[in-house]
C-alpha cells in the first residue's frame, strides 16, 4: 500500500517529468468535486431532451414522409450527373460525412461536409448558419452548382416519374408538369435560369411546392438520426449513482483528459451539453487557406438566412413563429469568421477538422487551441492554454471515449437502391438532369 508520503513523492516526480497531476488511481473510487460531477452530468446523453418539434415542417415527424425522405437521401438521380446523392457526402458508414477537407459533389465546395446526426437540435444549419431548418438546409445543396448541380424543375419531374405513389398520399396531387421544361430553376445555369424565367408565377409556385416538399421529406428522415450512448456516457451514468466498478469504465488518461476538458482547457465554453456543442458561432482563429476564397463565416450567413427564400418567415414555412430569426443578431463585428461549433461526439473518427479541413488530426486541433494564434480575420476568442504534450494526449484519449453509434435502426442507414442490380433499379437509370441544357 502507498503511504501519504509516497503519494506526495510520486506526484512530485510526475510534475518533474512534465506529466499532468491527476487524482485517479486504478481500481479506486474517482475523486470529483461536486462542481466537476455536475459538469460531467451535464454532458451525459441521458440528459438530452427529445428531438424538438419543427413547426415550420408539418411533415417533420411523419413516418411515411421519413420513409420517402430516406429514398430521396440515397437517390443519385437528384443531381445533374446522375452520380451524386445526399449520401455521397453524408456517408452513413462514415458518420454521415466524407473524410475530405472540402466536400465533393459534381464539383468541389469550399467547406468541410458537416455530419447530420443530431442536427434536428440545431437552430441554424451549415458552418455559417445560413439556413434555419433541416428542410431548408436540404434544399440548398440540391441547387448548388458544385454539390448536386440540379434545379427544382428537373427534381419535380423526377418526383412525378418515379415517386408519385410516395409523394401524393402525403403531400397531395402533383401538378401538371407537361409545360415545365426538363431543366428550370433560379440557379447559376443560364439555360435553366432562362427556362425558369419563362414560366408563369403559378407554374413557378407549383414546381417550388414540389421542391419544398422534397426537402421536408428528407428532413423527416434526417430527424431520425441521433447519437447513441458512448463509453463516456456509460461512465457519466454510473458516476451519478457511484455504481460499483464505475471507476474502471474509463482509464486514468481518459479521466485526466475529462478533468482537463471540464477545467483547465475551458472546452465547456463552446462544447457543452449532451451534444457537446452550444450550437453557436465562434471565431477561434482557424487559419485561412490560400487555395480558397475569403470566408466571412457567420457574418455573411446571418444576412443570408434573413434573406433566404425558404426561411421560417417564408410562405413555404408551416409556421410564422420564428423566434430565432426575430432575435437574431446581424452584421455584428464578432460574427466575422465565426463558424458553427460542431458536436464532438464521434469526432475522433471524423478527420480532418475545422470548416475547411485545415487540421488533419486532433493533435493539430488541440495544439492550435493551446497556442491560440491570431485570427486571419475578425477577432479570435481564444486565449493561450499552454497545454503540455501529456495534457494534449490525455484530451485526445478522452475525446475517443465519445465514440458511439446512432439511435436509428441499422436498416434505415442502408442504401435502398443497392439491393437490386436489375435494370429496374432506380440508381442504374440515367438522370433526367444529365440531359442537354442540364446544370453541370
Amino acid at each position: 500500500m502507498c503511504t501519504d508520503n509516497m503519494i506526495v513523492w510520486l506526484r512530485l516526480l510526475c510534475l518533474m517529468a512534465g506529466m499532468t497531476l491527476t487524482s485517479f488511481a486504478a481500481g479506486a473510487e474517482d475523486r470529483w468535486s461536486d462542481a466537476e460531477r455536475a459538469a460531467i452530468d451535464s454532458l451525459w446523453i441521458g440528459n438530452l431532451e427529445p428531438v424538438p418539434p419543427d413547426p415550420s415542417n408539418r411533415f417533420a415527424d411523419d413516418p411515411r414522409a421519413a420513409a420517402f425522405g430516406r429514398l430521396l437521401f440515397f437517390d443519385t438521380r437528384l443531381s445533374s450527373s446522375g452520380q451524386v446523392s445526399c449520401a455521397s457526402c453524408h456517408l452513413p458508414a462514415r458518420d454521415f460525412q466524407d473524410d475530405l477537407p472540402q466536400g465533393r459533389g459534381v464539383g468541389t465546395t469550399n467547406r468541410r461536409t458537416m455530419p447530420i446526426a443530431g442536427t434536428a437540435y440545431s437552430r441554424f444549419l451549415f458552418w455559417d448558419g445560413r439556413k434555419d431548418s433541416l428542410w431548408a438546409q436540404a434544399l440548398g445543396p440540391l441547387e448548388s452548382s458544385v454539390e448536386h448541380g440540379g434545379n427544382r424543375g428537373a427534381y419535380a419531374h423526377v418526383i412525378a416519374k418515379y415517386y408519385r405513389e410516395h409523394y401524393e398520399p402525403r403531400f397531395g396531387a402533383l401538378p401538371d408538369l407537361s409545360s415545365i421544361p426538363a431543366n428550370a430553376g433560379p440557379v447559376d445555369n443560364p439555360e435553366a435560369f432562362l427556362a425558369w424565367q419563362s414560366l408563369s408565377v403559378a407554374e413557378q409556385e407549383h414546381v417550388t411546392t414540389v421542391f419544398v416538399n422534397l426537402g421536408k421529406a428528407i428532413a423527416a428522415y434526417e430527424r431520425l438520426i441521433n447519437f447513441a450512448a458512448s463509453r463516456f456516457d456509460r461512465y457519466a451514468e454510473a458516476l451519478r449513482t457511484d455504481a460499483p466498478g464505475s471507476a474502471t469504465l474509463l482509464n486514468d488518461d481518459e479521466k485526466a483528459g475529462l478533468k482537463l476538458f471540464i477545467g483547465k482547457a475551458h472546452c465547456l465554453q463552446c462544447h457543452n451539453g449532451p451534444l457537446f456543442s452550444n450550437q453557436e458561432f465562434h471565431n477561434t482563429g482557424v487559419p485561412a487557406l490560400a487555395s480558397l476564397p475569403p470566408d466571412a463565416g457567420r457574418l455573411l450567413g446571418a444576412r443570408q438566412v434573413i434573406d433566404d427564400e425558404f426561411n421560417c418567415r417564408s410562405r413555404w414555412s408551416d409556421s410564422n413563429q420564428c423566434p430565432e430569426l426575430d432575435y437574431m443578431v446581424v452584421d455584428a463585428h464578432e460574427q466575422a469568421r465565426a463558424f458553427k461549433v460542431p458536436t464532438l461526439r464521434n469526432t475522433s473518427r471524423r478527420a480532418p477538422y475545422m470548416h475547411a479541413g485545415q487540421f488533419a488530426t486532433l493533435d493539430e486541433v488541440l495544439q492550435h487551441y493551446s497556442r491560440a494564434p491570431a485570427a486571419p480575420g475578425g477577432s479570435s476568442e481564444l486565449h493561450p492554454l499552454r497545454l503540455r504534450d501529456t495534457e494534449i494526449q490525455q484530451l485526445q484519449a478522452f475525446l475517443q471515449t465519445l465514440e458511439g453509434g446512432f439511435t436509428v435502426s441499422p436498416e434505415l442507414l442502408m442504401d435502398p437502391f443497392t439491393a437490386s442490380s436489375t435494370d429496374d433499379n432506380p440508381v442504374n437509370q440515367a438522370s433526367p438532369l444529365a440531359t442537354e441544357g442540364g446544370a453541370q
